[in-house]
C-alpha cells in the first residue's frame, strides 16, 4: 500500500575516511529527461552528489518511516552519509533489514530497522520506545509514510478511503505526537520534516482521500511549527512533483500512459530524482536551516505553476501565430 504520493558538491575538505559522496547515491532513478525530446531538459540537469558537507549529522539520530524503500530508503542513505545514526521503520520487517544492512554497509554508520504500523497508535508507541532504547531521542524525524491509488472517488469504499487516511495524515499525527511528546519530556529540541504533494495545495481528483490526508499534514506542520517551536522544534513540509521511483507509479499510472505527459507539462522537461529530494530534506533537517520552520516547499520542476497558469497553454503558439494575434489585438486598440 506504501506508494509514493507525489507529483509524489562533494565537499571539498572532506575526510580521507569519506568515500566519494557520488557512490551513496548510485541507487537513484533514472532520470527520464536525459532520454526525453524536451530540449529544456538539458538546462535543468540533476546532481547526484551530496549537497552537506561530511559530519554534517555527525553524533545525530534521524527517525525515518517508509525507510525501508524509494524517497525513504534515498533520505536515509544521505543521513547516514552525512553521519547520522539512522533508525528506518515500515510494517515490512524483511525489507527495512536489507536497507539497514545496504545503506550501513557503504556508509559505516548505524542504521536500525524498526517494525512499526504508523496506522496504529500502540505500534507507534512501542517503536518508539525501541527508537529510544536503541539510538536515543532523535535529532531528525521524518514522516515519509505514505499510501495512494488512482480511483474514480464513487468507487471508492469506506474502507479504501480510512485505510489511505490513517497512513498519511493519522500516521504522520501519532508518530509525531508520540516523538513529541517524549522529547518534551526530556527537553530536547528536532527537526520534523513531512513528505506530501504539490496536489495538497489545490486538491486533485481521482486521488481524494490522498489530497485530503496530505492537506491534513501540511495544517498539521504549520500548526504545530507555531506551537512547539518554544520546545526547540522545528517542522516543514517538501510537496514533490513526479518523481519515479521503485513501484511509484505502479497505482498512479498503472499503464504508463501518462507519464510523457506529465514531462510534457513541467517547465524544467524532465522527472525530479530521489538525489534532489534527498539533498532538500538533509538541509531542511539540519542546523543550516536551524531558521527554517513552518515552510512548506514546492519541488516539482515548475509542474504546479505551468498547470495553475490560466494562459500557460498559450507557450503553443508560434512567432507566427503570435504576429497575426498581435495585429489583431493592436487593432481592438481605443474600442
Amino acid at each position: 500500500m506504501a506508494v509514493r504520493t507525489g507529483w509524489c558538491g562533494l565537499w571539498a575538505g572532506a575526510a580521507a575516511r569519506f568515500p566519494p559522496m557520488a557512490r551513496f547515491f548510485s541507487h537513484g532513478s533514472n532520470v527520464l529527461s536525459q532520454s526525453s525530446n524536451v530540449p529544456q531538459a538539458s538546462f535543468f540537469p540533476p546532481v547526484q552528489k551530496m549537497m552537506l558537507p561530511p559530519n554534517a549529522f555527525q553524533g545525530k539520530v534521524a527517525f525515518i518511516t517508509g525507510g525501508g524503500t524509494g524517497l525513504g530508503k534515498g533520505m536515509t542513505t544521505a543521513l547516514s552519509s552525512l553521519g547520522a545514526e539512522c533508525v528506518i521503520s515500515s510494517r515490512k520487517i524483511d525489507v527495512l533489514k536489507q536497507t539497514a544492512e545496504e545503506i550501513s554497509s557503504k556508509t559505516g554508520n548505524k542504521v536500525h530497522a524498526i517494525q512499526c504500523d504508523v496506522r496504529d497508535p500502540a505500534s507507534v508507541k512501542n517503536a518508539v520506545a525501541e527508537l529510544i532504547k536503541v539510538a536515543g531521542h532523535p535529532d531528525v524525524v521524518i514522516n515519509n509514510a505514505a499510501g495512494n491509488f488512482v480511483s474514480p472517488t464513487e468507487r471508492l469504499s469506506p474502507n479504501a478511503w480510512k485505510t489511505i487516511v490513517d497512513i498519511v495524515l493519522n500516521g504522520t499525527a501519532f508518530v509525531t505526537l508520540e516523538i513529541g511528546k517524549e522529547l518534551i519530556k526530556v527537553q530536547k529540541g528536532a527537526a520534523f520534516l513531512a513528505i506530501t504533494t504539490i496536489y495538497a495545495e489545490s486538491g486533485s481528483g481521482f486521488v481524494s482521500p490522498s489530497a485530503s490526508a496530505k492537506a491534513g499534514v501540511d495544517a498539521m506542520c504549520k500548526s504545530l511549527a507555531a506551537e512547539w517551536g518554544r520546545y526547540g522544534m522545528r517542522f516543514n513540509v517538501i510537496q514533490p512533483g513526479p518523481i519515479r521511483t521503485k513501484g511509484a507509479f505502479s497505482r498512479l499510472d498503472p499503464t504508463g500512459k501518462f507519464e510523457k505527459e506529465m514531462i510534457g507539462r513541467i517547465p524544467c522537461g524532465r522527472l525530479g530524482t530521489v538525489e534532489e529530494i534527498a539533498n532538500l530534506a538533509t538541509y531542511l533537517c539540519s542546523e543550516y536551516a536551524s531558521w527554517v520552520t513552518g515552510a512548506i516547499i514546492r519541488m516539482d520542476g515548475g509542474e504546479y505553476v505551468s498547470m495553475a497558469g490560466e494562459f500557460n497553454d498559450l507557450k503553443k503558439v508560434t512567432n507566427e501565430q503570435w504576429d497575426m494575434m498581435e495585429a489583431l489585438i493592436r487593432k481592438t486598440k481605443g474600442s
